[in-house]
């Protein structure tokens, strides 16, 4: 499974996020938000597909807040549910 990013609207939400995933032990990179992401936040955080189910379990019970999980296209970013 390829990439994804999280994308957020606040640096505090984002440099949180990366802290408890990191503690976590999931691999991640920090990256610029994409032109294509419209977010209050220059930070995204990228992740494995493969770790998508704890990433949503970490955010969910830390109340991370995110603008979304998005997953790259051919054509650009395509937000997931």
């Amino acid at each position: 499974m390829e990439s994804l990013l999280i994308a957020f609207d606040s640096t505090q939400q984002a440099l949180r996020a990366e802290m408890l995933l990191e503690y976590a032990d999931i691999e991640i990179d920090i990256c610029p938000t994409p032109k294509e992401i419209t977010a209050g936040c220059a930070l995204s955080i990228a992740f494995s597909g493969e770790e998508l189910v704890q990433v949503r379990q970490i955010i969910q019970s830390e109340h991370v807040e995110i603008r979304g999980l998005f997953e790259k296209t051919r054509t650009g970013y395509e937000q997931i549910q």
